[in-house]
């Protein structure tokens, strides 16, 4: 029987649980290990005027201490843009900047050489949100801009109108397992690093660049993550190349693993986006004309800014058709750590935009924002091309709205809403239905692309390595159900190796939702050379009356048989051996381009996706009228998977990626002290979801969908998608706040957090508490710093 489509566990499932899984940093120390270290700067801007470690060089169980001068290759590191320091060299970009490296044989000792440093910096005003980057003209160079049809014309016309803006919060990635590596030396100058990273390629090229030493002389290996969601892809390449100089410098291993608390301090986030808007639209709700630029708060360099930018505007239209749209994004300079990839990368925030623009139009015009959302929800007709000229196709989104409508009682519920707001309940409710339309491929028409390496032993076992990486989402599971079928042997018979650039080159990271379609694919690709290959073999074995038939040889349940004599066959394990024997190959590396996909980003015209992947969720709240809590009370999701390689899988995918969705847009707030230091830097600061903030209901089902035919096996990537979906909490908590006031509730921003709901309520009902004012670092100053 096939195993794809089956509810496989996670092959890592009870390992995890029982505490068996070896994460790195659960690797006991190598002969001579060290322990690798940075000296943060203490300061969000500055100028470096000196920097003295001769003392911290001589202290007891120090071994090495590296500043930007002793980088034997490129200091300025970057994935697209090399624009930022490693150590600083001049310039101090953001509170927490590396200054120097230090490699010791214990903690004690690493921190005595911290103390020991003397820093001295001239500090210079910081730039830390969006409004002051604008004020101060601080953008990254470029824009990214998607047109259609006559914008101002159609403003022009004498048609409804609302402007307005929206703030959007930042994400901490809060993976389990920090940023850790471990660098070992080996012969001739080459560098073996382990790393949790989502992108091995990069570290590897990184830390070779870093070294001043080819790729070749650097492998990078990857066993699992304990979590990435975007914070490993292009950010593991740091704590990499720390370990790797170190390492460089003494002949020992090294590690370097961040606390938690560091971690959140001085890595990446989700962008926060600040988006204005102005739309024209018609007495039914349907948007005729609209303008979105859209601000990303970067940080301190370029990083992935610009795709993640992209993304956002190409999402910015999510279900809705916009038949004249001007979208713009730009990317502000801050001092904050460069902020980077996250889950649903950029799509979240361009999402959050339309459905704040739909909110406002359906309060306008007194109708309920699902009405509006479904005016204009793609169709099949003329009203089926994006902004960018891409045709919906297998668009299941009308689908999905009327089914979820239906089946989670929507007007019933809403009316039982409204009656129960207009008693003077201590809880009022809220409820938003909201669908997503989320792109599958990378923007970067480069990052298409897979290899895999398959290899069957004369025992009838098979080990595939790929360039995806395991942070959790089971990308080896499904790789292995794709295998064992491919190959007609069972699940068991197949087992898939740590990732390693020794045996997979220039991947592409695992992201974008595009691990399995990519890797799987090439997998498949591998497995099916193999096969044609031993089909020759097996014809020759089961050759009836002299017609060996290779067309006709199956594979099926560890067997091997001609298709006309199914019940003669032989074990995959024979056939195996007698290729051996007959000395042919046994061993296959795949390939996979991803087909089609060509998007030009001079015209903002083109096909940037493969796919679209679909879903809708409903979601219900209680908010408390006094305290500003909000309790979701039940979701009801439908979600369009295509036909699914590992329905548990994807079924836990999507219910993860709801929650993580839903911890952004209410409690998860990044709170930043006035010099740019993160107060929210820890599990007792920063608020994620826990158990009690499930839903008190949580109904998920698929839609039946087996027409994505572009696809690998019918199925469609769930990985991101989902996380959108968790907007419409968000939406039902403004929709509860306009029981009281319609303007409480339109001008609600994102995240949600009580205390910013306690406040429009009092605001609304005329008991405003004044916000207090931010404090920016205004004039210029020489410190000496010791300790640093």
């Amino acid at each position: 029987m096939p195993v794809v489509g089956k509810d496989i566990a996670h092959d890592s499932a009870c390992t995890h649980v029982t505490g068996e899984s070896v994460f790195l940093d659960d690797l006991p120390p190598l002969s001579g290990e060290l322990i690798v270290g940075i000296v943060p700067s203490p300061v969000a801007h500055g100028e470096l005027e000196s920097l003295d470690v001769s003392a911290a060089g001589v202290s007891p169980g120090v071994v090495a201490v590296i500043t930007s001068r002793e980088v034997p290759g490129h200091n300025r590191l970057g994935p697209v843009v090399k624009d930022e320091d490693l150590l600083v060299s001049k310039e101090i970009v953001f509170l927490g900047q590396p200054l120097a490296i230090i490699g010791a044989t214990s903690t004690k000792a690493l921190d005595a050489a911290r103390a020991a440093i003397i820093a001295d910096i001239e500090t210079l005003p910081p730039i830390f949100s969006i409004d002051e980057a604008l004020a101060a003209g601080s953008l990254l160079d470029g824009e990214r801009r998607i047109e259609r049809g006559a914008v101002d014309e159609i403003f022009g016309r004498g048609h409804r109108l609302i402007e307005g803006s929206l703030d959007i919060g930042g994400q901490e990635h809060f993976y389990l397992e920090s940023q850790v590596a471990i660098a070992v030396p080996g012969e001739q100058g080459c560098m073996t690093v382990h790393s949790s990273t989502q992108h091995p390629s990069e570290v590897q090229m990184m830390v070779a660049e870093a070294l001043g030493v080819a790729f070749h002389k650097v492998i990078c290996i990857c066993k699992r993550m304990g979590g990435g969601f975007g914070g490993k892809e292009t950010q593991a390449a740091q704590p990499a190349i720390f370990a790797a100089l170190v390492a460089a410098k003494t002949g020992r291993p090294a590690r370097f693993v961040y606390t938690k608390d560091d971690d959140m301090r001085y890595t990446g986030k989700r962008h926060p986006f600040k988006t204005f808007y102005k739309v024209a639209y018609d007495t039914d709700g349907r948007i005729l004309a609209i303008d979105l630029r859209m601000f990303a708060n970067g940080g301190c360099s370029t990083d992935l800014s610009f795709a993640v930018v992209e993304r956002a505007v190409l999402h910015s239209d999510n279900t809705s058709y916009l038949p004249a749209c001007r979208i713009v994004g730009r990317v502000c300079r801050t001092n904050l750590p460069s902020n980077t990839a996250f889950r649903g990368f950029g799509g979240p925030q361009g999402v959050a935009g339309i459905e704040c623009v739909l909110d406002r139009i359906a309060s306008a015009l007194g109708r309920d924002p699902l009405d509006v959302r479904q005016a204009n929800c793609y169709e099949s007709n003329e009203r089926n091309t994006t902004p960018y000229e891409q045709v919906v196709q297998n668009n299941t989104l009308p689908e999905l709205f009327d089914t979820l409508r239906r089946e989670c009682e929507y007007d019933r519920r809403r009316a039982e809403i409204g009656a129960h707001n207009s008693g003077g309940e201590m809880e009022i409710r809220g409820m938003a239905l909201s669908g997503v339309k989320f792109g599958i491929s990378f923007t970067r028409r480069t990052l298409n692309q897979a290899n895999a390496l398959v290899h069957v032993y004369t025992d009838g076992s098979v080990v595939v390595s790929t360039g995806a990486t395991e942070m959790g989402q089971g990308v080896n599971t499904r790789v292995r159900q794709i295998v064992a079928d491919e190959l007609g042997v069972g699940y068991d018979r197949v087992i898939v190796g740590s990732t390693s650039t020794e045996k997979n080159h220039t991947t592409s990271p695992t992201a974008a939702s595009s691990g399995t379609d990519l890797n799987g694919a090439a997998a498949a690709d591998a497995c099916a050379r193999i096969r044609q290959r031993l089909a020759h073999v097996a014809a020759g074995i089961l050759a009836i009356k002299g017609d060996a038939a290779p067309s006709r040889i199956r594979f099926a349940e560890d067997r091997v048989f001609d298709e006309r004599q199914p019940g003669r066959s032989i074990s995959f394990a024979q056939v195996a051996c007698e290729a051996y024997e007959q000395r042919v190959s046994l061993g296959e590396r795949g390939f996979y381009v991803t087909p089609g996909v060509d998007y030009d980003r001079a015209t903002g015209r083109g096909t940037p996706f493969l796919y679209f992947t679909n879903g809708a969720a409903c979601a219900e709240v209680a908010v408390n009228r006094f305290t500003g809590e909000v309790r979701c009370t039940r979701v009801d999701l439908l979600m369009d998977v295509g036909k699914s390689i590992n329905p548990g899988i994807d079924r836990g995918q999507i219910v993860g990626g709801f929650i993580q969705g839903m911890g952004w847009v209410t409690g998860e707030e990044l709170v930043y002290g006035d010099d740019g230091q993160l107060l929210s830097n820890s599990p007792t600061t920063y608020k994620i979801p826990n158990i009690s903030d499930l839903p008190d209901v949580f109904n998920v089902r698929f839609l039946d969908n087996p027409h994505n035919a572009v696809s690998l096996r019918r199925s469609k990537a769930v990985g991101e998608p989902p996380l959108l979906l968790g907007i419409c909490v968000w939406l039902a908590a403004r929709d509860a706040l306009r029981a009281i006031a319609i303007k409480s509730g339109d001008e609600l921003s994102l995240p949600a957090t009580h205390e910013r709901i306690l406040l429009a309520i009092e605001s609304a009902t005329g008991c405003g508490v004044p916000a207090p004012p931010v404090a920016t670092i205004t004039s210029s100053a020489k410190t000496s710093i010791a300790g640093v």
